[in-house]
């Protein structure tokens, strides 16, 4: 697990729980149901230890679940440490082998056990390629997540807290060093990214050290303004005096000034160094092991076999059925003109446009803010199930605005204190046009991710680790099938919005395209650019921005059109085999219950439950 940012929704992430119960022989069982009740749950109180043994061992991972019991400290993420957490997995899957009958357990405790030899099977395979992934690029870099990591994640309380995000900006040299080691590592071995990418992550690290207690330009830099407007609320409830904030803000400061900013100069320059052996080669082609890199990220992803060419010709077949549905509704608005024209339309026309201005912003968070709650009071219809932590929206902030993708989803903390966030950014109003605003709003939001996540976090009679499963092709399947859920339910009347459900559609048809057009059939990325402009609406900004994203984050976004495909496909499976029988609540129970799993084992659920049905069970 190298990298902190991305480890924690790999695999592990934690609750505040107390720690478990001894792993103790089961009592005598006089039936055979007896048996199968305790060893399954004395499997799941063993997953749970280790789950929790996880946790301990990544600060990060506790902060995000609002343990804090590190809370002053950084994650290990030298390739060393790599190799022990391996290690680690590799003698707990032997040890669970050893210690437990597989031919006495129940459906979830089975499947638990299939989930955590997959981790360790996907954690081998990808282990050899743990240098391939960029360590500094504009989607997960390092640069832009520490501040984003303390801004967002680290709360502070009380006294300690703030003592403890200054001991965590004091060991912000070591932890930046680890992750320049990385890259140096990864530079040997001829892997580094484009040379388009340095310009986003310098950009990212000036941007960190610009401001007070940088220089005396009187604005706060990001980190110093959180910090201070975190422990000024403090002395407004009374839990510190002011004479305390004032220390600890100067503590802050000098922390900043003399930890941060050097450490920050440091990887500038070094990666400006960098910077001059980088190529415009932008695939991961170029890299050693490029194509098993490559078709090892889209089985992950994925979590098929597809090959690289399967899912390019399935992408140009769906950038044709929905140009197909395209032109329908182009007729229906009475656009005179080819679909070319209707798409410049669409970009252009400023009736689908917020002003570029505060006010605008503003008024997009609150219309977003109101689709979101409409769908709220309209979901009993189509669900049984509904999460408990609440989801609000957020602006991106003006931190990584520049350089962060248009919109996602923050998961929210088991413990309550933090909401689930769908972030929109805003940074320029042209990039997201009103008619995609509705479809946006369903996918990051509810019924999209914040639905399927917070309930697989709820769920109860499951070890820890499955309610954070990550399995993009899950995850991301349901959030684009969200976007076309709402059209059963009566959403998207006007013609402008259905369209824009279908922009989101064929954007991410287009990206399984792009994506192996880059990686595998070495397109470049003006190539790959000017495909999403001549196939899709979306503003050349937009197509830039994506591309870019797609270059550094390989075979990731290729997961979402596979798994609302393969989501769509069961449901109306099960609608044909049940008939009167299917009820769309229970169907969405099926593909919930189990939190994210990989598409195969969400077949045999639904599989499952159409037999179930038929039979009267």
């Amino acid at each position: 697990m190298k990298y902190a940012f991305t480890a924690l929704a790999l695999v592990f992430a934690a609750t505040g729980c107390t720690t478990p119960p001894a792993v103790e022989d089961p009592p005598v069982a006089t039936t055979d149901a007896e048996a199968i009740a305790a060893e399954s749950a004395r499997l799941n109180v063993w997953l749970d230890r280790k789950f929790e043994e996880t946790v301990a061992r990544s600060p990060i991972a506790q902060t995000y679940l609002g343990i804090k019991t590190d809370y002053g400290k950084w994650d290990d993420v030298s390739d060393a440490n790599d190799l022990k957490e391996l290690e680690i997995m590799r003698a707990d899957m032997a040890e669970m082998k050893a210690s437990f009958d597989p031919d006495l357990l129940d459906h979830q405790a089975k499947l638990s056990w299939r989930i955590a030899e997959r981790n360790l099977q996907q954690e081998e395979a990808d282990h050899p390629f743990r240098h391939h992934r960029y360590v500094f690029d504009q989607m997960n870099g390092v640069q832009a997540e520490i501040p984003a990591f303390l801004i967002n994640q680290h709360r502070i309380d009380t006294k300690s807290d703030a003592e403890a995000y200054i001991s965590r900006l004091n060991g912000v040299p070591a932890y930046l060093e680890q992750n320049l080691e990385n890259s140096r590592i990864a530079l040997g071995m001829g892997i580094q990214p484009p040379a388009f990418v340095y310009d986003y992550v310098l950009s990212d690290a000036q941007g960190v050290i610009t401001g007070y207690p940088f220089d005396e330009s009187g604005e706060d830099s990001p980190l110093m303004e959180d910090f201070r407007a975190k422990v000024t609320g403090l002395t407004e409830d009374d839990t510190i005096s002011p004479e305390e904030a004032g220390a600890l803000i100067a503590a802050a400061a000098e922390a900043l000034k003399t930890s941060v900013g050097p450490a920050y100069d440091a990887a500038i320059a070094e990666l400006a160094e960098q910077a001059k052996t980088a190529t415009s080669d932008d695939g991961v082609w170029k890299m050693p092991d490029g194509a098993a890199y490559y078709a090892a990220n889209l089985a992950r992803e994925t979590t098929t076999d597809m090959t690289a060419e399967e899912i390019h010709a399935l992408g140009l077949a769906e950038i044709e059925r929905i140009h197909g549905e395209m032109r329908a509704i182009m007729e229906k608005t009475g656009f005179e003109g080819d679909l070319k024209g209707f798409f410049d339309f669409m970009r252009t026309d400023p009736q689908f446009f917020k002003p570029n201005t505060d006010e605008g912003r503003a008024e997009y968070l609150a219309e977003a803010t109101a689709i979101i709650d409409q769908m709220r009071a309209d979901l009993p219809s189509v669900f049984n199930t509904f999460p408990k932590a609440d989801m609000i929206v957020k602006a991106v902030e003006p931190f990584r605005e520049k350089s962060a993708g248009k919109a996602f989803y923050s998961q929210p903390s088991p413990d309550g204190s933090r909401p689930g966030t769908y972030y929109a950014n805003l940074y320029r109003m042209q990039d997201m046009p009103t008619y995609q605003m509705q479809a946006l709003a369903f996918h990051e939001g509810i019924p999209g991710h914040h639905m399927q996540i917070a309930i697989a976090q709820e769920l109860t009679g499951v070890p820890e680790f499955r309610k954070y499963g990550d399995f993009t092709a899950f995850i991301e399947g349901w959030g684009l099938y969200s976007e076309l859920l709402p059209k059963d339910m009566g959403y998207y009347t006007d013609p402008y919005d259905d369209f824009g459900r279908l922009a989101m559609e064929i954007w991410r048809a287009a990206r399984l395209v792009v994506d192996t057009g880059i990686h595998d059939k070495h397109w470049t990325r003006e190539q790959a650019v000017q495909y999403l402009i001549d196939n899709t609406p979306n503003p050349e900004g937009d197509c830039r921005k994506a591309i870019d994203r797609y270059i550094v984050m390989p075979g990731q976004a290729t997961a979402y059109k596979i798994g609302m495909n393969r989501i769509v496909e069961l449901r109306e499976k099960a609608r044909t085999e049940l008939g009167d029988k299917f009820d769309i609540r229970t169907f969405h129970d099926v593909v919930l219950k189990d939190g994210a799993v990989p598409l195969a084992i969400l077949e045999e659920n639904v599989d499952s439950w159409i037999a179930e049905t038929k039979s009267g069970g």
